[in-house]
């Protein structure tokens, strides 16, 4: 059994697949090739925002959100503690300096009650002003941007989505990569939406911060002028070389129509067998409040504490099943922000999650008896 099994869902997308890598050969329009744009007029009216900028990866989409919003040193940006490195990476890798905040216990996401204690420290601290937050939408699942777009509002806060893990969620029928002043995803293979290499999209109502992402994404060019072909060799600003390739737009374009006709419901099915199936467990299951779809980017239980994870972990691997630790440490404890700042952080149910997490094979293309096989093994185990 494959983790994420990226193998099932291409050989269900071969024929599209394959045409869509050989025409994008043929026509040796590697770079800026049609189908890029194509594809972000796809997204944009899918999210439901008015532009979609497409970039190299999930990592550049939010170090260039900075760099629209000019945060850097001096600056704090409002973290949450349990997620991927590049959350907290990006600003830091700006001169600013992410304060890292607690998360929910059941859906891992951001806390807005502890964000906003967190605001209210720094700015009583005076060291820091107060700027900006990266809201995660992990595993899939939305952020509480009702709650956490109350506390932006009230402090004066830019609102960056982080949704590299969520594209496909929604909240009260809106989806994911709609909720922030700007919003990210990535096309990382494993993710929701993925393609076949390093990608990833920026989305914005902003026209204005819109032209500015298109200019840093191809060296700071000016952008004042779109149909002039030298526009690229007047460089404005310092910028990144930052653009999604024609091939990777290509191969997700099928992907896409996949993912929203059948993937979506597909993997919100298997996740649901998951739920029945473990219910009567000592697990703690993942959670999604009423009002919200995930798009499952992973399924994570929480072991029980007097169990040992690894010992776990070595016997579903023993009947095949492998299974994954997202994540193992704290953003506030990982040796880039040693002696920082941004190591000083009360975050007690993060450290409780980092020691018991664990996800369990999950993908669009899971059978019934898959999960069933995993189910039986994890009691069995337990």
């Amino acid at each position: 059994m494959q983790f994420r099994d990226l193998s099932r869902q291409y050989e269900a997308l071969k024929p599209q697949i394959d045409e869509a890598m050989t025409r994008v050969a043929a026509s040796a329009r590697f770079i800026s090739g049609p189908e890029v744009k194509e594809l972000e007029q796809a997204l944009a009216r899918y999210v439901g925002v008015k532009h979609c900028v497409t970039c190299a990866n999930g990592t550049d989409t939010i170090t260039i959100a900075m760099r629209v919003w000019g945060i850097g040193k001096g600056d704090a940006v409002f973290v949450p503690d349990f997620t991927f490195f590049s959350s907290g990476e990006c600003p830091a890798d700006e001169g600013a300096t992410p304060i890292y905040v607690d998360v929910d216990p059941r859906t891992y996401n951001l806390d807005a009650v502890k964000l906003e204690a967190a605001v209210r420290k720094v700015q009583a601290e005076g060291k820091y002003k107060a700027r900006a937050v990266v809201a995660v939408d992990l595993f899939g699942l939305p952020a509480d941007y009702p709650a956490i777009r109350a506390v932006c509002e009230k402090y004066g806060l830019l609102l960056l989505e982080d949704a590299a893990q969520g594209f496909g969620g929604s909240v009260d029928g809106r989806r994911t990569c709609s909720f922030g002043d700007i919003s990210t995803t990535s096309f990382f293979p494993a993710k929701p939406l993925g393609c076949y290499g390093d990608g990833g999209a920026i989305f914005t109502d902003s026209d204005e911060w819109a032209d500015l992402i298109r200019s840093i994404c191809v060296h700071g060019k000016d952008t004042s002028n779109p149909n002039d072909p030298n526009a690229k060799y007047n460089n404005i600003r310092l910028g990144k070389n930052s653009r999604l390739d024609t091939l990777q737009a290509a191969i997700l374009l099928p992907k896409f129509k996949a993912f929203t006709d059948y993937e979506l419901a597909d993997v919100n099915r298997v996740a649901a067998w998951y739920t029945e199936g473990l219910k009567d467990s000592a697990l703690i299951l993942p959670t999604v409040p009423e009002g919200f779809t995930s798009s499952w980017a992973q399924y994570t239980v929480q072991i029980p504490e007097n169990v040992d994870r690894k010992a776990v972990q070595a016997s579903l691997k023993a009947a095949g099943i492998p299974s994954m630790v997202y994540y193992m440490k704290p953003m506030h404890l990982q040796g880039a922000f040693e002696g920082t700042d941004s190591a000083v952080a009360d975050c007690p149910v993060t450290e409780r999650l980092c020691a018991t997490v664990l996800s369990l094979p999950l993908d669009p293309y899971k059978t019934r008896e898959d999960v069933e096989l995993v189910v039986s093994e994890l009691k069995k185990v337990l």
